[in-house]
């Protein structure tokens, strides 16, 4: 028997239900809660940091490059212009991006990498992203060992890089030891700015517990979800800066909490508002306290409007927001993060009459919303959303391909790095990556992509990167090289 639950994550389940709230997501929560012993967690990190030894990254990453990188004969896409930048190469010296040179122009002991006339970009960013069950199915999380979880979320996050994807948001769940393995040079993988635990309220969209783990008492255990570090349940301000002082305690670069419902949710319809004023006055004040913000689960007017008056920066989805608070969200200069929710090829089929207009109430949602937020210059990130899913991650490029419907290809490729990279940014002292992001320009950070085509033409480019993106570099390592 299924939950039904979380239009949120509906699209992405294949059992017509929100994978994070079913009863089998349940039973995982358990499985990783019982596998997060101290000695498990060592095992499961081990084995994560084996990966290297079981040939899964590519020879590129064994080694940061000993010389200078020089990239010609490349037409530039610089993550901000319409145009391509004729005439010029990018060279790269270490981690960052040392100067653009003319075709003229002879760098001594740097190793020549001749692009063949092909579009180099910025690595792209997913503002919205799951970084450890992205690429796991339900039931091989409930039957594997728990090591195994590691490992494939290890290995999706190189999958993740060779998608063209360097940086993601991760915002909901435990990727600090991923994130830092990554860090290290440990695996390959992309930059992960980490929220760590959803804050939720009791009944919120981030309480996964089971009716039977009713009442909570003080004397009562944390849930399973909480112990694995997937969401953290918190009523009262008191518990609510408890709680987001835990994340930033554990190196959060901001936090996410819960403000309202999902479409078909058992416990949270997706009118109910979440969390009262003072509840999220309070998480906001313990990140503006760090320096850093708050980001919202939230589709309705209400909840949008109630999460903006509070000083949250950042709303995750919004699928049914009014034209008036789209206004509100614009005078107040908050950023609207956006998936693309649609009632396509890839969208989940649903059994109940119910589930099919509430698909279709977030599709058209979605068409709307990107129109308002255009239409009132709203500060707009683009991500996927993904969980849950290993067969759905491979579609990554081809989701956000689809804001084409909406944005000159342009300003898709501009959303997707330096407009990203903006939002990323928000997170200020506690950006565990200063220094410029999705551009390619000198002193950023040599994220690059060499594109075999013009993906300002012909967006759909980004949707097939085992095909058209021959050389893919994060950092000055490169990843994929096949020119």
């Amino acid at each position: 028997m299924l939950f039904w639950l979380g239009q949120k994550y509906q699209h992405l389940s294949h059992e017509g239900g929100c994978a994070c709230h079913s009863l089998r997501a349940q039973q995982l929560f358990a499985r990783v809660d019982k596998g997060l012993s101290r000695r498990s967690v060592l095992k499961g990190v081990a084995a994560s940091l084996a990966a290297p030894v079981l040939g899964m990254v590519s020879p590129g990453f064994a080694q940061s490059p000993a010389k200078p990188i020089l990239l010609t004969n490349v037409n530039i896409f610089d993550g901000t212009s319409g145009k391509l930048v004729e005439g010029q190469g990018v060279l790269v010296e270490g981690k960052f991006i040392k100067a653009l040179v003319t075709s003229a122009d002879t760098v001594a002991d740097a190793d020549v990498v001749d692009c063949g006339g092909r579009t180099l970009m910025p690595g792209m960013i997913d503002a919205h992203w799951h970084s450890i069950l992205a690429g796991i199915s339900q039931i091989a999380a409930m039957t594997a060992d728990i090591p195994y979880v590691h490992l494939v979320a290890a290995q999706e996050a190189e999958r993740t890089v060779l998608r063209g994807f360097t940086t993601v948001r991760d915002v909901g769940g435990p990727s600090f030891a991923l994130k830092r393995a990554i860090d290290e040079g440990r695996i390959a993988g992309p930059r992960i700015y980490p929220s760590g635990a959803m804050i939720s309220q009791t009944s919120g969209h981030g309480d996964f517990r089971m009716r039977t783990d009713l009442p909570r008492t003080a004397q009562s255990d944390l849930s399973v979800a909480e112990q694995a570090g997937i969401s953290a349940i918190a009523d009262g301000e008191a518990e609510v800066l408890r709680r987001v002082r835990e994340q930033l305690m554990l190196g959060a670069s901001q936090i996410k909490i819960m403000g309202g419902g999902g479409v078909a949710s058992a416990y949270d319809p997706i009118d109910a508002l979440q969390y009262t004023e003072a509840e999220m006055k309070a998480a906001v004040s313990a990140a503006t306290d760090w320096g850093t913000y708050v980001c919202i689960h939230a589709y309705t007017s209400a909840a949008v409007q109630r999460a903006l008056a509070c000083g949250v920066k950042s709303i995750e989805h919004g699928q049914l927001a009014d034209e008036e608070t789209v206004r509100r969200i614009a005078d107040a200069g908050a950023w609207w993060s956006i998936q693309p929710f649609l009632a396509d090829e890839d969208a989940n089929t649903y059994a109940s009459p119910e589930q099919r207009a509430q698909q279709q109430m977030i599709a058209d949602g979605t068409a709307r919303a990107i129109e308002l937020g255009r239409k009132h210059n709203v500060r707009m990130a683009l991500g996927t959303d993904i969980l849950f899913n290993p067969k759905g991650t491979a579609s990554q490029g081809k989701q956000l391909a689809k804001f084409a419907r909406w944005y000159d290809n342009a300003d898709v490729l501009r959303l997707l790095t330096s407009g990203n990279a903006e939002l990323a940014g928000l997170s200020g002292p506690r950006n565990p990556y200063p220094g410029k992001l999705g551009r390619i320009e000198p002193g950023a950070h040599a994220d690059i992509l060499v594109v075999d085509g013009d993906p300002l033409k012909d967006i759909a480019l980004i949707a097939d990167p085992e095909r058209t993106m021959q050389l893919i570099m994060k950092e000055g390592r490169i990843h994929k090289n096949t020119l």
